[in-house]
């Protein structure tokens, strides 16, 4: 066993590092007990909901314990690892030496260093777990039966059932229509058993003591008629894998039904040529100086994002989300520009900040930075929030078109379905043209028919037309 004091060891906790996330999995460690680390060197890769980010250590020691293995979900604030200062990089705090064996799981202070053991920028998430206060045994029952059917009946004072052993004969307690059902069915309530909560005579009740007694048996007979249980589901476990939920991956699903079944989705399309499109492509692709796009990356999604940047400018009003919390409409003056980004660790939907004052060269180099990240794993939390609209290209899949989900906070998301060669009336003749489909679902409850569709007109009119777009840039 080692002879270190516990005095000496800082734990370094994992840190809030994605702006409100609650835990993150352990990917990767880069270090081993026994290691030697110096301030600011990077020990593990984690995994939030939001993005795969490095984790630096803000202690100079010896790695002394790896709290968890490559694989754990930890929540946020736990310790992950533990290093040895007794080198002297860091003196202990009074209260550790005090207090060894506590110090880890309670302190709720930076350590004697004056550090925080987080990544710069982010702060370790205080725990707001909050437990509501216990009622005290000073609340009588018999006081909140008075006040419960107070309230219930809505007028005047109500007899309190006697007291157990008493002997009273108290006023039943029932609501008012279950009284005039006794009366109407010559029901005297003193005889009623009730089964209501703190002693209330419930209609079922009142039934129950008019029925004969002959008909009580007859519930005997229902389990010989009743639905079968449901069939447990049967698992071919040589046969199946199973793999556990976490990550993007958990929070992509989690986002995506949040948002189905909030916000009311309506989804238009239309199928256009987009032949001048793609000519314009393989032009700026031969000659990408005349069009300031030397060295950057060109194809269609460009000249797509761009339409539908020109779009949104001639239609403010659909950059926008809903405020459900205040009843408002916020619309945005800004447009931060999502592309929806198939990773080996699911989908992520970073954003190109501010798309709408960029110039096209500018817009090209953004989405060139943007998809090399994102394929590398790469985005950083901060590039996946606080976006607007998206685009997602399900045409890079062979698919026509799709019905996309909104991303929570946002009004609006572009589909582009697969371009192909397809038959096509062009000047009055029938002749082979690039076509492809766009399908363009809002959120209802901001932006009606009238205006998604003219947003959707307005791409669609722009890819036909796409050297509108230069006079743009």
């Amino acid at each position: 066993m080692t002879t270190m004091t516990e005095a000496s060891v800082r734990e370094f906790k994992m840190p809030d590092v994605g702006e409100g996330l609650t835990e993150a999995e352990i990917l990767k460690w880069y270090v081993q007990p026994g290691d030697t680390v110096t301030d600011g060197q990077v020990v593990c890769e984690v995994e939030t909901a939001k993005a795969a980010v490095e984790l630096p250590i803000p202690y100079d020691g010896v790695v002394r314990d790896l709290h968890f293995p490559e694989g754990s979900t930890v929540d946020v604030g736990t310790p992950i690892i533990a290093v040895d200062v007794s080198g002297g990089a860091v003196a202990p705090a009074p209260a550790e030496a005090a207090a060894p064996a506590a110090a880890p799981a309670e302190e709720k202070k930076p350590e004697g260093s004056g550090r925080q053991p987080v990544l710069v920028g982010y702060g370790v998430a205080a725990s707001s777990t909050k437990r509501r206060p216990r009622k005290g045994p000073e609340v009588l029952v018999s006081e909140a039966s008075t006040a419960i059917q107070k309230e219930l009946n809505g007028h005047g004072p109500v007899a309190e059932a006697p007291p157990a052993g008493t002997g009273g004969t108290a006023r039943p307690l029932a609501k008012p229509p279950v009284r005039k059902l006794a009366k109407d069915l010559g029901v005297d309530l003193t005889t009623v058993v009730p089964s209501g909560p703190d002693g209330i005579i419930t209609r079922e009740d009142v039934h129950a003591a008019v029925a004969p007694p002959e008909a009580a048996p007859a519930p005997v007979a229902a389990p010989a008629v009743s639905a079968p249980p449901a069939p447990v589901p049967a698992y071919d476990t040589a046969r199946e894998t199973r793999i556990p939920v976490k990550g993007v991956r958990r929070a992509t699903a989690a986002a995506m039904v949040g948002s189905a079944f909030t916000a009311p989705h309506v989804t238009e399309f239309v199928t256009i040529d987009v032949t001048r499109t793609m000519k314009l492509v393989e032009e700026i692709k031969r000659a990408p100086e005349e069009f300031g796009l030397q060295g950057l990356r060109v194809n269609p999604l460009l000249l797509i994002a761009k339409a539908l940047l020109v779009a949104i400018k001639r239609n403010p009003d659909i950059n926008a989300s809903w405020d459900e919390a205040n009843q408002e409409i916020v619309l945005k003056h800004y447009v931060n520009l999502g592309i929806a980004a198939a990773t080996p660790r699911g989908l992520i939907v970073p954003n190109v900040k501010d798309a709408h004052a960029k110039t096209l060269p500018q817009l090209a180099e953004a989405l060139g930075e943007l998809v090399s990240t994102a394929r590398e794993g790469k985005t950083s939390p901060a590039a996946m929030q606080g976006g607007t609209v998206t685009i997602t290209n399900v045409g890079v899949f062979g698919v026509d078109t799709g019905t996309p989900i909104l991303n929570p906070g946002e009004s609006a998301i572009l589909a582009i379905g697969a371009i192909k060669l397809q038959p096509w009336v062009h000047k009055g003749k029938v002749k082979p043209r690039q076509v492809t489909t766009l399908a363009l679902s809002f959120d209802h409850r901001l932006v009606d028919g009238e205006l998604g569709s003219k947003v959707l007109a307005d791409v669609a009119a722009i890819l036909e037309q796409p050297k509108r777009l230069i006079t743009w840039a």
